[in-house]
């Protein structure tokens, strides 16, 4: 298992180039945030092991993730919007978490199941203190399940332990991108390997209770062909379903975020979001798996965002928000468009990550 220290985050990993360069980029970033704010609060169904639930989800303004600070993802900018300094005190997160719940009371809703991200590791104790994790675990008590962020170095059985002993169902959200630990070092720039997602799983299952882990896989990297990037994460939906532990999978096409190294190769002409029939075609090529497999496009049919032609992305994207619920491939069946022409060249012909065949 990879040490959570500064330390290895470069040393000896080959990773100084990229991180060097992450750092460059986001230091062009000055914005600041209120500590005493979420990033942003939504309610929002969910697809999970007891079936569609209503959900609150919570994006925490930390200290943001520690991996980032050293240089990070190359596609992730979720740090650019973390507070300056490395850390939130106790106090300003529990405001933090009063301010979503009235979010939710406001709307005249108590959700069954409650998603806590801080763009970083929600079970790493520099950006969320133990004394923090056991008072939000106190305050959800009387809910469903919770689902918590973070790099596998910090999952602990322990740790979920301050949720489970509550009768919460306890899930981590891991941000695995993919299965090919050659891609997720050298395209991701990500410093652990699928051996600890395993790992990860493990100790999920050792905690009492239930706990399990959502996995999050990053559908075309950068420096990958659309056909690369869509065999790879057929792949890694199946080898993420195959470990214990690992209930859902949740297939999340890169969008374009500020202040990373995929917005500088796409001003350059040098990557393309994925199409949303990759998604399509992912989801129908895995729903045989031994888990429930996802999939949320963000910014779909944006130029910066996972998109088509134009004309059919709304309703390819409502056909995989159907997928989501009824895990029926036949959904796609329901859409078609001329562009589907385009992207199947697409996937024949490109060959080069360098040069994108269509915008």
């Amino acid at each position: 298992m990879s040490e959570p220290s500064p330390e290895v985050y470069e040393s000896g990993r080959g990773m100084d180039a990229h991180n060097a360069t992450m750092r460059e980029i986001r230091a062009e970033n000055d914005a600041s945030y209120d500590p005493t704010e979420p990033t942003r609060v939504w309610l929002d169904e969910d697809n999970t092991p007891d079936g569609m639930v209503e959900s609150l989800t919570i994006i925490l303004n930390t200290g943001g993730c520690r991996w980032a600070r050293a240089g990070g993802c190359t596609m992730c900018g979720y740090v650019a919007e973390s507070v300056e300094g490395g850390s939130v005190a106790h106090e300003d997160l529990l405001t933090q978490i009063e301010t979503a719940l009235a979010h939710e009371r406001e709307r005249d809703a108590q959700a069954d199941i409650v998603k806590m991200y801080t763009s970083g590791s929600f079970l790493d104790e520099r950006e969320v203190p133990a004394e923090t994790r056991r008072a939000i675990a106190a305050e959800f008590a009387d809910r469903d399940r919770v689902v918590v962020e973070s790099l596998p170095d910090f999952v602990d059985h322990e740790k979920l332990r301050d949720f489970t002993d509550h009768g919460l169902a306890a899930d981590v959200a891991v941000g695995l991108e993919t299965a090919t630990d050659r891609v997720r070092h050298d395209c991701v720039n990500k410093y652990f390997d699928f051996a600890d997602f395993e790992q990860a799983c493990a100790e999920t299952q050792a905690a009492p209770g239930e706990a399990g882990v959502k996995a999050y896989l990053l559908l075309k990297p950068p420096f990958l062909t659309e056909q690369e990037a869509l065999e790879d994460a057929v792949e890694s939906v199946r080898r993420c379903a195959a470990v214990d532990g690992c209930h859902t999978v949740s297939v999340n096409p890169t969008n374009v975020q500020r202040y990373t190294m995929v917005e500088e190769l796409y001003h350059e002409g040098g990557y393309r979001p994925p199409w949303l029939w990759s998604v399509c075609a992912v989801l129908e090529r895995t729903v045989d798996t031994d888990a429930i497999v996802i999939s949320d496009p963000v910014g779909h049919g944006s130029d910066r965002g996972p998109h088509n032609c134009g004309e059919c992305d709304d309703r390819v994207q409502t056909a995989i928000k159907d997928f989501d619920r009824r895990q029926d491939p036949s959904v796609f069946e329901q859409v078609t468009c001329e562009c589907e022409l385009t992207w199947e060249t697409v996937l024949e012909r490109e060959r080069a990550f360098t040069g994108p065949l269509t915008t």
